[in-house]
């Protein structure tokens, strides 16, 4: 396995010796580098300002080079920027001076202190002390966010040349006190595929009975169905598929320490398994018309 940082130290794909499967893995919200500055700007120590990391899943998915898919991950906090937001989802209340008149200041993202440049961690805790400088934000957006969605887009149209379609594993966690409304039930696993939008349903059902196979309580689409590289990058009727998946942190993290459990071994391992066996069902059946452009 080769790691290729695409000349940025604020992300890295970690390559396969040779890309023989028609799988792209990326990792968005687990990155831990926290920039001095940024710290020292901010009204939170530093374990709270980590609450909204989506932790180690990296390091769960580690095992996609290794099948023979490439894999970005992202080394900058999601606290710092979100790269699975539109490009100017920002929140006027965060800064000095006005924005641009092209930022998307109305989303229910921004609303709830989630957009671009995030106003709030996890349990809407304030990240910063005072205002920031509009340039400030826009230069995240320039120098991290738009250099990731390229290397993003360039590793999906590789593949998509390469073998005719391609599918976008997008690998996030969700809190262990996740509850689906109207049920109660707590899912190991959540696969959103944007309702059905993002992907082939083919896709998605192999994804939910692979895993419920290994016994854990999965469900489709509620509460997460899927962000913006989901419904960004998927386009089935092009043979771009998107998938999100969504581990339950509590199967292997301390939430309150951020630890990690003494069975992290033990669901890095399962999802390997998982993923085993969902790269042999894309292989075997990819070149269907269900998964390839028509």
């Amino acid at each position: 396995m080769a790691a290729d940082t695409s000349e940025n130290s604020d992300f890295e794909v970690l390559e396969p010796v040779s890309q023989t499967l028609p799988l792209v893995f990326n990792s968005p919200h687990s990155g831990r580098r926290y920039p001095q500055d940024f710290l020292e700007g901010s009204r939170l120590d530093a374990l709270a300002i980590r609450r909204s990391e989506d932790h180690y899943v990296d390091e769960l998915f580690s095992v996609a080079p290794a099948l023979g898919a490439p894999m970005l991950v992202a080394h900058f906090p999601r606290a710092f920027l979100d790269v699975n937001r539109e490009p100017y989802e920002l929140d006027p209340r965060m800064f000095e001076g006005p924005l641009p008149s092209y930022a998307n200041i109305n989303s229910i993202r921004v609303a709830g202190g989630l957009g671009t440049v995030p106003r709030v961690v996890a349990e809407n805790m304030e990240i910063y002390r005072r205002r920031m400088s509009v340039d400030e934000a826009l230069d995240r957006i320039e120098t991290i966010y738009k250099p990731y969605h390229a290397c993003l887009r360039r590793l999906v149209v590789r593949t998509h040349v390469a073998f005719g379609f391609a599918v976008l594993i997008d690998c996030h966690s969700m809190p262990g006190n996740i509850r689906v409304a109207g049920s109660g039930v707590r899912p190991d696993f959540i696969i959103g595929d944007r309702y059905g939008t993002s992907a082939s349903g083919e896709l998605s059902r192999t994804a939910t009975r692979l895993l419920e196979d290994m016994g854990f309580s999965v469900v489709r689409n509620k509460p997460y169905a899927g962000g913006f590289i989901t419904e960004h990058y998927g386009r089935p009727a092009k043979g771009l598929h998107a998938l999100q998946i969504e581990v339950n942190r509590g199967l292997y993290v301390d939430e309150a320490t951020l630890a990690k459990r003494p069975d992290f071994a033990v669901v890095q391992t399962a999802i390997a398994g998982f993923l085993e066996a969902f790269s042999d069902y894309v292989e075997e059946y990819g070149a269907d018309r269900s998964l390839a452009a028509e």
